[in-house]
């Protein structure tokens, strides 16, 4: 080995994650999780009121997500169309804490098993703005595919920014998971 030595590269370790409901106690830290300015650009933030609302309302499931030795709050997950004939959910905002440290990847990959195991959806898509080249690799890689954008579709104090669609059939997410590419039933 010419006195090189080869080096093993630890594969990387997918942190326990679990989402839990929100509860009205929970919403200053999602209040507050939204107001961040690291993740302002990224979305366009509900007041209280839509919040509470979503935590009522049939048709959303409003999640905290819990990471961590203790189960520790890490960010938040809204899904909406839990209840639609079309059996299309939509992932209307993911919020992660601390960026960077897998906790996103393995909070998307509990919200599709949510969204197709329990909740019967065929179809699980997103709206991501399109300068959001992370979070649009992170969809990417975890099987969504873009199916269009909504250009200037967002009126911000800027002018307008587009969206990018993108989605994942039930189809696509059980070929998905037989190559272990999902978490197990």
């Amino acid at each position: 080995m010419n006195g090189s030595r080869a080096t093993a590269v630890a594969p990387r370790v997918v942190p326990r994650v679990r989402l839990r409901p929100t509860l009205q106690s929970d919403l200053q830290y999602v209040l507050t999780l939204e107001q961040d300015p690291q993740n302002l650009p990224f979305i366009t933030p509900w007041d209280r009121t839509q919040h509470e609302a979503a935590i009522r309302f049939p048709d959303f499931r409003h999640f905290i997500i819990e990471s961590g030795q203790t189960w520790q709050a890490a960010g938040f997950v809204i899904l909406i169309g839990c209840k639609s004939h079309h059996r299309s959910l939509e992932l209307k905002r993911m919020v992660v804490q601390h960026q960077g440290q897998g906790v996103g990847r393995a909070a998307l990959r509990v919200a599709k098993k949510v969204s197709f195991d329990d909740l019967g959806a065929h179809r699980f898509w997103l709206d991501v703005r399109t300068y959001n080249t992370r979070a649009r690799a992170l969809y990417d890689s975890e099987g969504f595919v873009v199916e269009g954008v909504l250009r200037e579709s967002v009126r911000v104090a800027q002018g307008y920014e587009s969206l990018t669609v993108m989605s994942m059939l039930q189809p696509e997410f059980r070929a998905r998971r037989a190559h272990a590419q999902e978490l197990p039933e």
